[in-house]
């Protein structure tokens, strides 16, 4: 077995950054502060109702949340031609967690920033790339356009003091290290050839077995104990649902690999393709603001929506208008719900058991963006070249930084945007929420300093972005649980809060079929 990496803590990286700072006495000030979602009129919520003359609007149908599902509902309903519609979020632009940001003239995601190319499993979303003009059928099959795939370097680990290429562990590890990876990845194609795993999730009772444990578990019961190995899936589960391999499930843990990319260690003999990423300098924000651009005035940005009731004759929608404020009562026909389940089971009067018992049970994850503008790229001492995605192993919650200018053609090195990743856990929601900007300014300064000793001397400003409640994370039992989204009365929901666990395709595709 190879020798195992030591853990960056936050006391070594620390101290790696006052060691540099020590030797450089003139460091240019790092300006910045917090960006994206505002924490201020989620809470709202919590307050008492605001009381003052009501402003009644009407419309054929209102959609609350202006997140994936939110806006593919939109979509949906414009291409029917039912235009007589209004779409509130509380936030003043649309996309939730795929909104985009800009720091200093540098598109930058705020949020998720890749997607798979979808299967065919996911028609919904196939159907929208190809009106985006990012897929087109030839000869049968679905081609994406190629100027959006991710280009390589695709993705490098900062192992053992050098980068290397890939994600995985793999430079100076033993082979007991690499059979484990073998033999995992063969787990992950026996699982692939079932075909239970599929995105958007089908049918949820031949994973049951899976659901019931979490994955730590399900991977010590097969001996699957190797560090590095269990560095690599703790990283993954952690990326994708904001949680560890011993707080998801074992469902959860296998559906990473099997239902998209599969496991491939450098040698290992798979079977079929490998998914291609679509992204954007943007990331899907490229996608959130497609979605809204036709919206045009039908999208009511700045409203904070405190009630959604049925009425004999249609439903009511109170919201909050932060900018005038004032209170805003919605009469419509019927109302798309694409709001959190959590939000959704406080705002909808007499919310049906379905959606009561969903809140009850998700759990969600904070997360936090931090975007950094640098004067210059960082730069490479040899290993792997500066990559579109760059992770620091053993660096505890962090996940490292992709780089905003990656899918540029200028082949001229300039100023850049590295948007640096962190899931501190459940636990840590009241800290995301209480500590200031500078906090992760000085984090993040100290982690990257790590394996770019010059760091702190390009950085120009950071731009934090934290989320308390991003994404649900899959525990045990979340599948057993899942209610179906039906209707209630004149009420659709829509969230991936109803898949259980947060991506793009399932977001979308409850979204469109909440509008069907």
């Amino acid at each position: 077995m190879g020798q195992a990496a030591p853990l960056i803590t936050r006391r070594t990286a620390l101290a790696g950054a006052a060691a540099l700072v020590a030797g450089c006495q003139r460091l240019p000030a790092v300006e910045g502060g917090f960006t994206g979602a505002s924490v201020e009129r989620g809470h709202l919520l919590r307050a008492a109702r605001p009381q003052g003359p009501v402003l009644s609007l009407r419309a054929d149908v209102v959609v609350a949340g202006a997140g994936i599902a939110g806006l593919a509902a939109a979509r949906h309903l414009r291409l029917r031609g039912r235009e007589d519609f209004a779409v509130l979020d509380l936030e003043d632009t649309a996309g939730g967690n795929s909104r985009a940001g800009e720091l200093r003239g540098i598109a930058c995601p705020l949020g998720a920033h890749y997607l798979p190319v979808p299967g065919d499993g996911a028609p919904e979303v196939q159907d929208l790339l190809q009106e985006l003009g990012l897929l087109r059928r030839v000869a049968g099959r679905w081609q994406p356009d190629e100027r959006h795939l991710c280009h390589a370097p695709q993705e490098r680990l900062y192992f053992e003091g050098e980068w290397q290429e890939g994600l995985l562990p793999w430079t100076g590890v033993g082979a007991t290290t690499r059979a484990q990876y073998v033999r995992f990845a063969q787990e992950v194609e026996a699982a692939r050839r079932t075909r239970r795993f599929a995105i958007p999730l089908r049918r949820r009772e031949p994973l049951a077995a899976l659901d019931g444990e979490t994955f730590a578990h399900w991977l010590d019961a097969r001996g699957f104990t190797d560090p590095q190995l269990r560095w690599y899936l703790d990283y993954c589960c952690r990326d994708d649902y904001g949680a560890g391999t011993s707080i998801v499930s074992a469902w959860a843990g296998v559906h990473y690999f099997a239902a998209r990319h599969g496991f491939h260690p450098p040698g290992f003999d798979e079977s079929g393709e490998r998914d291609a990423l679509l992204t954007w300098p943007e990331g899907n924000g490229f996608l959130s603001r497609a979605l809204a651009r036709p919206l045009g005035d039908r999208f009511r940005g700045g409203r904070v929506v405190l009630r959604i009731a049925e009425t004999r004759h249609g439903v009511e929608v109170d919201a909050w208008d932060v900018a005038a404020q004032r209170l805003e009562r919605w009469q419509a026909k019927q109302c798309v719900v694409a709001l959190p389940a959590f939000v959704a089971a406080r705002v909808v009067e007499n919310a049906p058991p379905a959606l009561r018992s969903l809140a009850a049970r998700t759990r969600h994850a904070p997360w936090i963006v931090a975007n950094l503008h640098l004067r210059e790229p960082p730069w490479v001492r040899g290993g792997a070249p500066l990559a579109w995605d760059n992770v620091v192993y053993g660096a505890g919650d962090s996940l490292g930084y992709v780089v905003a200018t990656h899918q540029s053609l200028d082949p001229a090195p300039g100023p850049t945007v590295l948007s640096w990743y962190c899931a501190p856990g459940e636990a840590a929601r009241g800290d995301v929420l209480r500590l200031p900007w500078t906090h992760w300014r000085e984090r993040v300064l100290a982690e990257l300093s790590v394996p770019h000793p010059e760091f702190a001397r390009t950085v120009t400003h950071v731009a934090v972005a934290r989320y308390g409640h991003a994404m649900a994370i899959p525990v045990p039992g979340t599948l057993a649980a899942l209610p179906q989204p039906r209707a209630s009365g004149r009420l659709r929901f829509a969230h991936s809060d109803w898949a259980g666990y947060s991506i793009f395709e399932e977001a979308f595709t409850l979204g469109h079929r909440a509008a069907a």
